[in-house]
């Protein structure tokens, strides 16, 4: 029995080398954000350099892993993982600098840590594949953390904070609904693996 592409491709190669680096990139880009307690100066602007350089190796990965094929088990673990530890990481900090309400940010990492925990959990009934709404929530969210992070109210006055928020509001409300979606395939998913055991049987 031969075994499968993903099982064949080597867990060292340049897609999964770039996630690791993306992990890496995440203490990196807290300890800039704080080296001068979040104030609008060289440190701020590094940990928006850092965030836009993490953010870009994400898509690069994946880009690279599908074009040439190079998706392996180790990278469909990692990924989500540094997507979610780079995202994570940027909220809480945000809220910690007061620059974001906790609302938010605990709102947003339960949704996250909830549906990466169910996923698992109804993994055996099928696979919930990641739904249009999922990928515009984790576009919304980046440009709204990336508007959070960029020290523009010296320039731009309180605009930028309503700017920064709006954006903030509407990954909340994508974030909310893509969640409760999900939730909704999760049981149809259930339903549908039970009944066709129940017809099997």
């Amino acid at each position: 029995m031969s075994n499968s592409p993903a099982e064949r491709v080597p867990t060292l190669n340049i897609a999964n080398v770039l996630t690791v680096i993306r992990i890496l990139m995440v203490p990196l880009f807290v300890w800039f954000l704080i080296a001068d307690d979040g104030r609008d100066g060289l440190f701020r602007w590094l940990a928006v350099a850092t965030f836009a350089v993490a953010i870009y190796t994400d898509k690069l990965d994946g880009d690279l892993a599908r074009s040439r094929g190079l998706i392996t088990d180790f990278g469909k673990i990692a990924d989500p993982i540094a997507d979610k530890l780079l995202i994570g990481s940027a909220l809480v900090m945000l809220s910690v600098l007061g620059e974001l309400w906790w609302w938010v940010t605990i709102l947003i990492l339960v949704r996250e840590i909830g549906i990466t925990v169910m996923r698992f959990v109804v993994i055996r009934y099928g696979v919930m594949a990641a739904s249009r709404g999922g990928k515009l929530k984790t576009v919304i969210q980046t440009l709204a953390i990336f508007l959070f992070l960029l020290p523009l109210t010296s320039w731009l006055g309180d605009w930028a904070w309503w700017i920064s928020a709006t954006v903030m509001a509407a990954a909340v409300v994508v974030t909310v609904v893509t969640g409760v979606d999900y939730v909704l395939q999760a049981i149809r998913l259930r339903a549908g693996a039970r009944g066709g055991s129940g017809r099997a049987a």
